[in-house]
């Protein structure tokens, strides 16, 4: 009985310990949600916005995006007529990067 009890005890501490240590362990988390890849913007306008999780610095084309409490970003911003590729940079306390990047198209 008393070494059923030792091995449910150091159980729900491990299981707690890898809980509380999971965002250590996943790095940064980075979800564009607009714009979509290879999105037209006629007018030249493009709304960016997206989702960070456990990060510190988050940049667009090395430009710094605020990111509200939640971790939910947006921006509108104006490209010239052309092509253009988008990267965004979320980047954690422990200097770990995760990189998304869109093409996008101006007629």
């Amino acid at each position: 009985m008393n070494r059923a009890l030792i091995a449910v005890v150091l159980a729900v501490v491990l299981g707690y310990g890898l809980f509380e240590g999971y965002p250590l362990l996943a790095g940064p988390s980075l979800v564009v949600a607009s714009p979509a890849e290879g999105a037209h913007a006629p007018d030249g306008v493009v709304t960016v916005s997206g989702r960070a999780a456990r990060t510190v610095a988050l940049t667009l084309d090395g430009a710094a995006l605020l990111p509200d409490q939640s971790g939910r970003f947006g921006a509108t911003l104006a490209f010239p007529p052309g092509g253009s590729i988008l990267t965004f940079t979320a980047t954690d306390r422990f200097g770990r990067r995760t990189t998304v990047t869109r093409a996008i198209y101006v007629p």
